[in-house]
């Protein structure tokens, strides 16, 4: 069974990852979160900020950055990173 992950959690490791591609603290707090619906279904999320945006595919469950020219600088398979969760008994 996949686990989607929060957008709250999403939100956190591409601050956490824009950062470490050197986009400044002060920028992160201006994150322009936009949803992505086609057909009135809920598809993407994407994410700007100082020249960087960063594009989560909602049902392939990937994270892909972007510099301010396109091209891609990294990319994150959120269903293979995630830790398993233990459920409660």
């Amino acid at each position: 069974m996949r686990v989607v992950p929060q957008p709250g959690e999403i939100r956190q490791l591409v601050t956490h990852i824009l950062s470490r591609l050197g986009s400044p603290p002060p920028a992160l707090a201006n994150l322009n979160e936009t949803v992505l619906l086609d057909d009135g279904r809920y598809r993407a999320r994407s994410y700007r900020v100082d020249g960087f945006m960063a594009m989560w595919l909602v049902e392939v469950g990937i994270l892909q950055f972007y510099d301010a020219d396109g091209n891609i600088l990294q990319t994150v398979n959120l269903f293979e990173e995630r830790e398993p969760q233990r459920m409660a008994a």
